[in-house]
């Protein structure tokens, strides 16, 4: 087992007594960006929630590892802290919990016991972040995601990520509700992520959002497990020729 990858390995998952996700493997290496495409319905949704410790959604079969460490069966935050960070494709509202201080607690949480902490580097960089993603320095004082545009929740998003910096992110359809240039400030900040200490894993339906995020490979699903991969150029295939001709060559 590769220590510097998250790997799944034959992950089943049902819900509601249907199952989801049918033998679903993938190996991501830490230093590569991988993008899963796929129809509605198809499990990518479902994979995000699984791997983040959703207690609704639980494996019936199959293992999944953070650089070799098992995490199916552990609570969210404990698979926070082995290194996984996940945006799903909807962003919750935290009422009463500023951005400011929910990423506080956040890198409180991760930070060993007796490390002092500063509150002038904290926010120096934290502004920095906010600059780079174009956000106003006001939203520090906001709850999170509350009256938020779907933009500006998906900016959040990917604030908490480059404050965080997880060994592992996976982004669930990231650019869902973004205009042109949110799209561009929200990829500048997955892109400068990108490292030999960090993997991400995109979930989109579009190849308009790998124009910015380019993926090192592409995994096309269907029917919740992985049915074809191949380069960034992939994507663009799919695109042109459309899901029925994923079903006509590579669904058996």
């Amino acid at each position: 087992m590769n220590s510097s990858t998250l790997e799944i390995r034959d992950l089943c998952v049902s819900v509601g007594g249907r199952e989801i996700l049918k033998n679903f493997s993938l190996t991501l290496p830490k230093g590569e960006v991988h993008a899963i495409m796929g129809p509605n319905g198809t499990g990518k949704s479902t994979l995000a929630k699984t791997l983040a410790g959703h207690p609704d959604y639980r494996a019936t079969s199959g293992e999944a590892f953070l650089d070799g460490v098992p995490v199916l069966g552990k609570a969210p935050d404990e698979i926070a802290r082995l290194g996984l960070f996940v945006a799903f494709q909807y962003p919750p509202e935290i009422p009463g919990v500023t951005i400011a201080n929910f990423i506080r607690a956040m890198m409180t949480a991760r930070r060993p016991a007796g490390t002092p902490f500063s509150a002038k580097d904290f926010y120096a960089e934290l502004y920095a972040k906010m600059d780079a993603l174009a956000m106003d320095r006001k939203f520090t004082s906001r709850a999170v995601n509350e009256g938020f545009s779907g933009g500006e929740k998906k900016r959040c998003d990917i604030l908490q990520m480059m404050m965080a910096k997880p060994a592992y992110a996976i982004l669930d359809e990231t650019d869902s509700g973004l205009d042109i240039d949110a799209l561009r400030i929200v990829a500048s900040g997955v892109n400068g992520m990108r490292g030999s200490g960090f993997g991400a894993l995109v979930i989109t339906h579009y190849q308009r959002l790998l124009d910015y995020i380019v993926p090192d490979k592409v995994h096309i699903m269907d029917g919740g497990r992985i049915v074809h991969s191949g380069g960034k150029e992939l994507a663009l295939e799919l695109e042109q020729k459309g899901y029925a001709w994923v079903k006509e060559n590579f669904v058996k």
